[in-house]
């Protein structure tokens, strides 16, 4: 028997419902979804240790977003590994590379209309960035959030969120942001971020080291949860042409995979600052299972990376950083003295990360 519940933490008591159902029949297999993680995990803790899991559930990655709408991409290796391409001869990456050069163009849309699967269906971009706007961004804002967390002011909640769009993958400095709001105390915004995230409406990536094993407080990082999210709020409509906004949001959209990819493993993603220009790093994976991984997101036309930029300076010998480009053609290994980055356009590094999982849960399937 299987209980399907949608919105679960509107319910009064649902985690002791959910504990009699459980204990009543070992045949009842339940699964219930809700907006707002930090009181499932509350609840959870209280009366379902050991008989819950708690997923989360990103939007669309852009390898499903291809899956859903059919995008024919033609055959590639089981074993390929988007952090391992250099390993490959070039003319097998030259290979790889045609295959996926088709990807460009459902890139672009990808980025306008987001990971929605009802709004990716749709034949009407416009329209699904209103219900993006309406639907999905003004419930979770003025219905969802202030009951849960009994908000009134819901008007302050509303500008803290249209601020994270404006400044979305910018470091966010809360002294700052509380004097530019006229009044909202820091400690209101501080909470408020926290609800935003708890809602899965936003992402926050801390200022992280490299090799030690601490999280530096207060420097975070803001990404909107879907760039097309960012979008729809700050009505853009046609974003093809400004190049500024499409960097922005193909960052948003790199960072959003790249924690996706590593929930499992709960690793840390931030980003790095060493101090002066071109001293940070974008994205920085850091965990106990394996080496940090980085990538720069250089999401132009022409994307330029000097010797003294962080991504070069803090290239392992082991394996070379990433940068992130935007052309097909912009690829391959490039070496700066004894330090080494591998160039990879975002459409191709975000589908193999999409082809990698779903290997990877095609051969669980088999096992089990």
């Amino acid at each position: 028997i299987y209980c399907f519940f949608d919105e679960i933490q509107y319910a009064a008591d649902w985690n002791n419902w959910l504990k009699i159902l459980y204990d009543t029949d070992p045949k009842i297999k339940i699964m219930a979804t809700g907006s707002a993680s930090p009181i499932l995990l509350d609840k959870m803790s209280e009366s379902g240790l050991g008989r819950w899991k708690l997923i989360h559930v990103p939007t669309l990655s852009f390898f499903e977003y291809c899956e859903l709408l059919d995008i024919i991409v033609p055959q590639l290796p089981n074993d390929i590994k988007p952090t391992q391409l250099y390993l490959r001869d070039e003319s097998e990456q030259l290979d790889i590379m045609r295959k996926l050069s088709v990807l460009q163009v459902h890139f672009i849309r990808y980025l306008q209309v987001g990971g929605f699967p009802e709004l990716a269906c749709s034949k009407d971009d416009i329209y699904a960035q209103r219900v993006l706007r309406e639907d999905i961004v003004d419930k979770a804002l003025k219905r969802d959030i202030p009951s849960i967390y009994g908000i009134r002011n819901i008007a302050d909640i509303e500008r803290i969120f249209l601020y994270l769009c404006y400044n979305s993958s910018n470091i966010i400095n809360l002294q700052t942001m509380s004097k530019e709001m006229d009044g909202v105390s820091r400690t209101t915004i501080e909470k408020y971020i926290g609800y935003l995230e708890s809602a899965s409406l936003i992402y926050v990536s801390p200022l992280v080291t490299l090799d030690a094993k601490k999280v530096l407080k207060n420097q975070n990082k803001i990404y909107i949860a879907d760039a097309a999210m960012r979008n729809a709020v700050l009505m853009k409509d046609d974003i093809t042409n400004d190049a500024d906004e499409l960097g922005l949001i193909a960052e948003t959209a790199v960072y959003k995979h790249v924690r996706a990819f590593y929930y499992e493993d709960a690793p840390v993603v931030g980003y790095y600052r060493g101090g002066g220009k071109g001293k940070e790093i974008d994205i920085v994976v850091r965990s106990e299972h394996f080496d940090p991984i980085m990538i720069e997101v250089k999401y132009r036309e022409q994307a330029k990376i000097f010797e003294d930029d962080a991504i070069v300076t803090q290239a392992r010998s082991q394996r070379p950083n990433l940068v992130i480009t935007k052309r097909a053609d912009d690829y391959g290994l490039c070496s700066y003295g004894d330090k080494m980055v591998y160039r990879i356009s975002a459409p191709v590094f975000l589908y193999l990360l999409g082809y990698v999982e779903h290997i990877k849960n095609e051969k669980n399937s088999a096992i089990l």
